[in-house]
């Protein structure tokens, strides 16, 4: 369920970022990057500030962030005629960021991205069943109602 969920976080996030890169991780408007180095800047920049990365993480993600920038880029001129073979190249595009990512966050700074990510697309946190179930239906609990 991780992985469904995820997916279409990834896939939201993967198609806009270019724009996320205005506001990555903070809520500040910022004037729109013009470039794929300006938008890789801006979400760099924005990540090592919301994320405390050290100088040493900072690189790397940079470098991820570029890759990234440049592939949904590629992608975007190549398919843009093809929406469905666009949105499955981004969503590739956007899973191999996450894993490159995660190798360089620590567990704390990835937790804290995630969460942050989420809120940016208005994903709300899923935490079990919640409340009663209406009458006559079944909770999924093993119980025959």
């Amino acid at each position: 369920m991780f992985y469904k969920i995820s997916g279409g976080l990834l896939l939201g996030l993967a198609l806009a970022l270019p724009a996320a890169a205005q506001t990555a991780l903070s809520n500040t408007p910022k004037p729109a990057a013009t470039t794929a180095a300006d938008r890789t800047d801006a979400l760099t920049n924005n990540m090592a500030q919301a994320l405390s990365l050290t100088p040493a993480q900072v690189e790397k993600v940079r470098a991820i962030n570029t890759t990234a920038v440049r592939n949904v880029e590629a992608a975007r001129q190549r398919y843009a005629q093809e929406p469905t073979k666009l949105r499955s190249y981004v969503e590739d595009i956007s899973l191999a960021r996450l894993d490159r990512l995660k190798e360089v966050l620590t567990s704390t700074q990835f937790a804290r991205y995630q969460q942050k990510r989420e809120e940016k697309m208005g994903i709300p946190t899923v935490r079990g069943n919640q409340g009663t179930p209406p009458p006559g239906l079944h909770t999924g609990r093993g119980e025959d109602n």
